[in-house]
């Protein structure tokens, strides 16, 4: 079986309460071009966090886009997500992967450390990501992240993923380092015509 793609612009859920309107949202990035959706909400509720995963996996369904969890394994499973996205405090990546089988994608975070990258593969993730590569608002405080690591990852042979303060005047230094995908938060869903942004930044795939 093949596993959902990771690659082009991976767009990450902003922290939105009212599930139309985060459907909304995310139902015009995936018209512009998102090829990867990610549902991150560090403040809602289980609740409203299995009404958003429910609505939100519809749509990426509809639309052919990977539709991945952010830090929860029992939610993925529960709306039958392509996968699930695993930072340093959300569990084991290889009790994830006992988890979850084989049939969907496992990511985790790698931060600024290729040693973590070496471990996720080892553990059985099937795409990583490194970040923060710019300062970013999401995350003030995160560490930042050499674009170097893209290169000397390139071997493990798992797609990389950018994150971090990414736009679209700073993204084509980091697919030409390596990344198959940048994951975005901030650049695409505060813009004022978000179908629009996600044409441009999906676009650099293309011309860089």
């Amino acid at each position: 079986m093949s596993l959902p793609e990771i690659a082009g612009l991976y767009a990450i859920t902003p922290d939105l309460t009212d599930t139309a309107q985060l459907l909304t949202a995310c139902g015009q990035a995936l018209s512009g071009g998102a090829r990867v959706l990610q549902y991150r909400n560090k403040k809602a509720g289980r609740a409203l966090r299995l009404e958003h995963a429910l609505g939100l996996s519809a749509i990426c369904r509809k639309a052919g886009v990977t539709f991945i969890i952010n830090d929860d394994v029992d939610l993925a499973l529960e709306v039958d997500a392509d996968g699930v996205h695993l930072g340093r405090e959300d569990g084991n990546l290889a009790a994830a992967r006992r988890r979850i089988g084989h049939g969907k994608r496992l990511g985790a975070s790698c931060y600024d450390r290729l040693a973590l990258a070496e471990a996720a593969a080892e553990a059985g993730a099937d795409h990583i990501a490194f970040g923060s590569m710019f300062p970013s608002a999401t995350k003030p405080g995160a560490v930042r992240a050499s674009p170097g690591l893209f290169g000397q990852a390139r071997g493990l042979g798992l797609p990389m993923v950018a994150i971090g303060g990414i736009n679209a005047e700073n993204a084509g230094t980091l697919i030409a380092a390596g990344a198959d995908a940048i994951a975005v938060i901030g650049a695409l869903f505060e813009a004022g015509d978000i179908e629009t942004r996600a044409r441009d930044l999906a676009a650099l795939f293309i011309t860089t």
